[in-house]
């Protein structure tokens, strides 16, 4: 069997990607008889009737890849149709409704009597997932998020070309008590990670478009006049006119600290605030995540040690430690 080049990346994609069991496992099968391996062992290899194997080859030389999937079958008639499941998914977007809420909905409302098995199986081929919920005090402005996504481009791009530096800022606090995160653990008893308590070191960092980090670590609150000192140690140290992403914390719109922030403004500083609720938009972020649950270690730390842990980890930014976005 000699599969075009074309044909071979596509059942390879359906290998690797394939949402049907059934069509992988075809696919599976094509490539391994286009690798010159025996029918018999084919079928040995995949754990299929020898049959099967000759069938999906025969199916492939009639039909290509509209033999992959199957053909639809007769049997017993939907018991939702699709206007009905369409109410449902509606009330589940609406409020957070179990299989069973809807379920009784769904027969109040004139549908069939069904199983709840039959009710999340026709959610789960609508693409949608039983997850936990999460709070949300507000809602963002998705218009006015969009348009930052695409000025943030933009000033990546003047960034890129040398014309400005970009600095996504923001602070954040390290307790000497490791957060709590997933661990394997056996059935019925708990991973314990020892907690003394202490003082909370706070950063404040600029992840800036050159690739460096620059910080300052503080063993006492982050205050708005320590924030504009921060921004003044920055613009200085960044050497050319300089925009800042940040969000809207009080501490950056303080109006005790406005003088100085006009002042660095006029000598090529410019403040770029974030809509509201938009984290995604500050690249930083992604670094606080990464070192509170990923680069460090799940353990106690005295005073020292988080300093050294966190001075690590911000000196060796891109080299011993990477992000990708």
């Amino acid at each position: 069997m000699s599969l075009l080049p074309g044909d071979r990346s596509k059942l390879e994609e359906i290998v690797s990607r394939g949402d049907n069991w059934r069509c992988r496992k075809r696919a599976d099968t094509l490539l391994l008889l286009d690798d010159g391996v025996l029918a018999i062992d084919v079928a040995a290899r995949l754990g299929i009737h020898y049959r099967t194997v000759c069938t999906t080859r025969r199916d492939w030389f009639r039909s290509g890849l509209t033999s992959l999937p199957d053909l639809p079958r007769s049997g017993a008639p939907k018991k939702i149709t699709p206007a009905q499941l369409d109410k449902i998914i509606a009330a589940a977007v609406a409020e957070p409704l179990t299989a069973t809420e809807l379920l009784s909905m769904h027969i109040k409302g004139g549908g069939l009597p069904l199983k709840v098995g039959t009710l999340t199986t026709a959610l789960k081929a609508c693409g949608m997932v039983w997850k936990r919920t999460r709070h949300s005090l507000k809602k963002r402005n998705e218009a006015a998020f969009r348009a930052a996504e695409i000025e943030i481009e933009q000033l990546r791009r003047r960034a890129a070309d040398g014309e400005i530096s970009l600095a996504y800022v923001d602070e954040v606090g390290f307790s000497q008590v490791h957060p709590n995160r997933n661990a394997w653990t056996p059935i019925g008893s708990r991973h314990l990670i020892e907690a003394k308590r202490g003082k909370r070191l706070n950063v404040l960092a600029a992840m800036i478009s050159s690739g460096e980090i620059f910080s300052a670590k503080l063993w006492r609150t982050t205050t708005s006049d320590a924030f504009s000192g921060f921004l003044s140690l920055l613009h200085e140290h960044v050497g050319k006119p300089l925009t800042v992403i940040l969000d809207n914390a009080s501490i950056h719109k303080a109006k005790s600290e406005q003088h100085i922030i006009k002042h660095l403004e006029s000598q090529g500083l410019t403040l770029y605030f974030l809509p509201p609720y938009s984290p995604e938009l500050n690249r930083i972020e992604r670094l606080w995540h990464k070192m509170k649950y990923t680069w460090m270690a799940a353990k106690c730390r005295d005073s020292t040690q988080l300093e050294a842990d966190i001075d690590d980890i911000l000196s060796n930014f891109w080299t011993k430690f990477k992000l990708s976005f």
